[in-house]
């Protein structure tokens, strides 16, 4: 392999072909479950080097592991433990190459840190509204190949959503220039929407042309108690009447999710949490005014605590109050980390029925394992559910999770598919949910994406196992 990794260092530079020292940040997996071996870490400045970077693994036969910010959850972009695959590290290329306000559009390369894409639009008084926890370090990139949902998916849609158009290289190392800023353009096959959420396995998003909005004139925050899920649901259907378009984010979260950060960030004060076993965090964005954005919010908490809906509520005063309350909200992953390793699952549910899902599943996980803890939280607004699972207090968490890991999926994941659900909402399959797809995936639905595969990445080089196996 000595003659590959002198061409990759020719194409890249010598600097950005890493083959010793800690590797760790590219080898390792955000949630530290998978500890890979790559034959190199190679770093990219251009779409050009990335096609040139594709060409030579490919007459090496070398496959290639794309990978952004490394934030994954689903183990899809990192190496096997074999040595022999390349990982293709964007992170160089990072730039934003155009913002067009009187289309609202803004055209960034994959490199590009989410925070840095929502700090750009903004100093254009625009805004770029995907939002997740890890903004500060994943990209958009990855953001598109997982199609990424995050906090305002209820009113903006996933990142699958906000995109116009992507440069992508393709797996026989050509460049797929698709920068479309139009919003209509109906010539055949949406190419595009194969590559978001494909997680690099028919080709390297290096590029995307992405929606803009106005900034709204008024944004406000509540953080209400509910007396349970119907009644978060039946709020959530009452914020939609009171606000309309201007819902923009419905997080739900259990008693024990917010447990777990009072436990282990002491430092924040989780409200109402210790007396109600559900919290519900509401956005509300207003292009009018801010008086017109406050009417109406007054006016939807005072109905849903008239009908009972809401025991309690804090409305943040300011944008700073505000801030901490999302941030109690995106804590909840990282103190479930604090609390031990966890099994997590992202699931998709129809609203309507999340409350008898919870019902049914917690039942069922409960009877299986005594003790067990249910870290329950996310996005009620569409229906995505970070359902996850905690050992019994006082447990092996390790042990827990290689006696029960199998046990506890096939127990989700069967209840999901009874309620009509999916088993990935926003994370992607990667590797860990691939053999999955088998049991939950029909059967035509799952030979069409071997076909599209086949056709798009014939020698199978573009991030092998992931997604669908062949």
């Amino acid at each position: 392999m000595k003659a590959l990794l002198d061409q990759l260092r020719s194409i890249a530079g010598e600097a950005n072909v890493l083959t010793e020292g800690d590797l760790s940040a590219w080898e390792h997996d955000w949630r530290k479950r998978s500890q890979g071996k790559s034959l190199a870490v190679v770093r990219p400045a251009t779409n050009m080097q990335v096609a040139q970077i594709v060409q030579a693994c490919a007459a090496a036969s070398v496959t290639i592991v794309p990978q952004g910010g490394n934030t994954g959850l689903v183990v899809g972009s990192t190496p096997d433990e074999s040595g022999t695959q390349i990982v293709l590290s964007l992170q160089r290329m990072n730039a934003v190459r155009e913002i067009d306000a009187a289309n609202l559009t803004i055209t960034v390369e994959a490199g590009c840190v989410l925070q840095a894409v929502q700090q750009a639009a903004q100093a254009e008084g625009l805004l770029f509204p995907l939002s997740l926890a890890a903004e500060g370090s994943c990209t958009i990139g990855g953001n598109l190949s997982t199609n990424a949902g995050g906090t305002q998916v209820v009113r903006y849609g996933n990142a699958r959503d906000l995109c116009l158009g992507l440069e992508v290289v393709t797996a026989g190392g050509e460049v797929w220039n698709g920068l479309s800023s139009l919003r209509k353009d109906n010539t055949g096959y949406d190419l595009r929407d194969l590559f978001i959420g494909s997680e690099g396995t028919l080709g390297i998003i290096t590029a995307a042309t992405m929606k803009l909005y106005p900034l709204p004139a008024s944004t406000l925050t509540a953080w209400a108690a509910v007396p349970s899920l119907e009644s978060a649901v039946e709020l959530l259907g009452m914020a939609h009447r009171h606000l309309g378009a201007g819902l923009t984010g419905f997080e739900v979260m259990g008693q024990f999710a917010l447990s777990l950060v009072a436990r282990h960030y002491p430092q924040m004060r989780v409200p109402l949490y210790k007396q109600w076993p559900y919290c519900v965090l509401i956005e509300n964005s207003d292009h009018e005014s801010d008086l017109h954005a406050r009417t109406q919010f007054e006016r939807l908490l005072e109905s849903a605590m008239e009908e009972g809906l809401v025991t309690d509520a804090v409305v943040a005063e300011n944008l700073t109050q505000a801030h901490q309350l999302w941030h109690i909200r995106e804590s909840i992953p990282l103190a479930q980390a604090e609390e031990g390793l966890n099994i997590k699952h992202d699931i998709s549910i129809p609203v309507s029925r999340i409350p008898e899902f919870c019902e049914v599943t917690d039942t069922l996980l409960s009877a299986a394992i005594p003790g067990v803890r249910l870290v329950n939280f996310g996005h009620l607004g569409d229906g995505n559910l970070h359902y996850n699972v905690q050992a019994p207090a006082g447990g092996d968490n390790a042990a827990f999770l290689r006696e029960w890991e199998e046990r506890v999926n096939t127990i989700v994941f069967d209840s999901v598919h009874n309620f009509s659900g999916s088993i990935s909402a926003e994370h992607g399959v990667g590797s860990l949910k691939a053999g999955k797809l088998l049991d939950h995936k029909s059967p035509v639905a799952l030979e069409m994406m071997r076909s599209i595969k086949r056709a798009l990445d014939p020698n199978n080089t573009m991030n092998p196992g992931r997604v669908i196996r062949a």
